[in-house]
């Protein structure tokens, strides 16, 4: 699909969207966060956040998703669903649309930032016959599913480039795997923040496949220059340059004196918010990799942060979860003090 129809389409999606008003949800105070494919990094970010609400006796339900595209939707439209992990690319593509109609202008307004994440490398696991970047030209590839960001970033790197495959396939990164490895395409893009499971579980044949180099000069321009170390995958054993975009944890500009869902809505995006900052060290330490590279200071230009964000990062602020408590271990006697529990039984009875 031409990038012109693409983000015509995306446009649509939220004019529709706009139309829904997001008062209107259901009045409970569930909370939801759309991430990505079962193999991707997205998903591992939403549960490590599930995690933290879990211990403040709080549900945050991780769903599944395309990736971006769909995720920007969802948290406009979709009932309580207060986050949503978003590619910064395509954020930009949306102020793009916004500067030009109003109608998608209005309807991204209430869009906010949460957090800054991590930056997300641009994976092309092609044959080993095709070099670089530009040898994608003439070749079947696979750019992702239509309502993931990979989608999106594809699209927009061959266009960039300049590149002209001899098929551009929308299948999603999973079922592209196979697919290359049987030789009926030459190579996929994945967007996803390494490691990312898909490489890293599946025994890859180096001789056969690599990761592409991305030195495009535009490409390095428009996205951020960065560098795979040697050894991330058992298959890569030498360093690759190739380019990212970063990941954000996007919500909605919930209004604290509004009606009940807004309330209870901004209540939870600012204990959560609470939650990442006072146990960022543990994230980093026990949740994936890529939690050690988040600078939450890194705001996307051109957006926001929420403003109950804001609130639950204040050092004043309760948050209104309650700390689960661990469940007390039972002491154990010792076997003086069990025979004397036994022999004080077996007199008075117990």
């Amino acid at each position: 699909m031409p990038i012109s129809k693409l983000l015509q389409r995306l446009a649509f999606g939220i004019c529709v969207a706009s139309g829904m008003s997001v008062a209107g949800h259901a009045q409970n105070a569930d909370m939801t966060i759309m991430t990505g494919s079962p193999t991707g990094t997205y998903i591992q970010i939403g549960r490590d956040l599930s995690g933290l609400m879990q211990q403040c006796g709080q549900n945050l339900e991780v769903v599944e998703s395309a990736g971006s595209l769909e995720n920007f939707l969802a948290v406009r439209q979709r009932p309580n669903t207060q986050f949503g992990i978003v590619q910064n690319d395509v954020l930009e593509y949306m102020q793009t649309f916004a500067s030009d109609d109003p109608a998608v202008a209005r309807a991204i307004a209430g869009v906010r930032i949460a957090f800054p994440l991590y930056e997300e490398e641009v994976h092309i696991l092609a044959r080993r016959d095709i070099a670089d970047f530009g040898g994608l030209n003439g070749k079947r590839v696979a750019i992702g599913v239509e309502d993931s960001g990979t989608y999106l970033t594809a699209s927009l790197m061959i266009s960039l480039a300049g590149i002209e495959p001899a098929e551009v396939l929308p299948i999603a990164p999973g079922d592209a795997l196979p697919q290359l490895e049987a030789g009926d395409i030459d190579a996929f893009f994945y967007v996803a923040g390494a490691p990312a499971a898909l490489y890293a579980e599946n025994e890859i044949d180096g001789e056969q496949f690599h990761l592409l180099p991305i030195q495009d000069d535009t490409l390095q321009a428009v996205y951020t220059p960065a560098t795979l170390a040697g050894g991330t995958y058992a298959f890569q054993p030498d360093p690759v340059d190739l380019v990212a975009v970063k990941a954000v944890l996007m919500t909605y500009e919930y209004d604290p004196r509004g009606n009940r869902y807004h309330q209870a809505s901004c209540r939870g995006v600012s204990d959560l918010s609470s939650l990442i900052l006072s146990n960022i060290d543990t994230l980093r330490s026990d949740g994936h990799a890529k939690w050690q590279s988040v600078n939450l200071t890194d705001i996307p230009l051109g957006w926001d942060i929420s403003t109950c964000v804001n609130r639950g990062i204040d050092p004043e602020y309760v948050p209104s979860c309650t700390p689960v408590a661990p469940e007390a271990e039972t002491p154990t006697d010792s076997e003086a003090n069990a025979a004397y529990r036994r022999n004080i039984c077996a007199v008075l009875g117990c």
